[in-house]
């Protein structure tokens, strides 16, 4: 009897969910409306990247949310973008509140892809956007760690994509004493476990490298790809490809997510 019948091994260039890749809309009218919110007056390249591979991967619409402070800077190559109040710091304000949740009621998904800042105000914003938003959600990067404060409501929220790096699952376990203590070097077994235990107890889906493999874990269920190219978990690109094919997917997240990684 196979001792994890719940791990599931991706090869390279070799989807283990090949329906997923067949079923890609042809097209783009019926390929989603993906909204895109981050950015502050340091930086917006994980947005510029999510906004390019996104129209890359063949989503119908994409539209993103930047604080207006960002107005005079944003390239041409972004071309539906809505401005919302900035802070002092530089990242968006209560006052962007309308501007998130109408982006909501337009998508059929949002990334929340960082470069978000560390301002308090903009962390207050994003945790209420948590609660506001009951669509499908994907959050990365550094707005993860933004919205650290609410990790219960986080990991508790349903249609839920957390794409982290190893020491930001840590802190996720650590700050909702999750009975296991994960550490640099455990075995990618041992992780597949603990992910498989903690996606039972919660209805988020959690996507991590861990010594070169990407493993994507929902619903007890976890798959693990060899991942050579950690700088486009950092970049923002996998969290992207893996919400757009979610979105084509809404029933099939594990199987989605899973493909995206293999996909050209």
């Amino acid at each position: 009897m196979e001792q994890h019948p719940y791990w599931h091994k991706q090869l390279p260039g070799s989807p283990l969910y090949p329906d997923i890749e067949w079923s890609k809309p042809e097209h783009r009218d019926r390929a989603g409306n993906l909204g895109i919110i981050g950015g502050n007056k340091l930086g917006f390249a994980g947005v510029a990247e999510g906004y390019s591979t996104a129209l890359q991967a063949g989503v119908g619409n994409v539209r993103v949310l930047l604080p207006d402070v960002l107005r005079k800077t944003i390239p041409n190559a972004i071309t539906d973008t809505i401005f919302g109040a900035s802070n002092p710091s530089g990242g968006l304000a209560k006052g962007a509140q309308a501007e998130m949740h109408a982006i909501g009621q337009w998508a059929n998904q949002v990334l929340l892809i960082g470069d978000a800042g560390r301002n308090s105000e903009t962390a207050i914003l994003y945790e209420n956007f948590l609660v506001d938003y009951t669509g499908p959600l994907t959050i990365t990067r550094d707005a993860v760690d933004l919205i650290k404060n609410s990790a219960i409501t986080l990991i508790d929220r349903p249609d839920t994509l957390l794409v982290v790096s190893f020491a930001q699952l840590q802190k996720l376990f650590q700050s909702v004493y999750y009975p296991k203590i994960l550490t640099f070097s455990m075995q990618l077994t041992s992780l597949i476990e603990a992910l498989h235990k903690f996606t039972i107890t919660y209805p988020t889906a959690i996507t991590v490298l861990h010594k070169d493999y990407i493993v994507v874990a929902k619903g007890g269920e976890v798959t693990s790809t060899e991942w050579g190219n950690p700088m486009a978990i950092w970049r923002g690109t996998v969290a992207t490809k893996a919400t757009v094919y979610w979105l084509w997917n809404q029933k099939s997240p594990l199987e989605a997510i899973t493909t995206s990684l293999v996909s050209e």
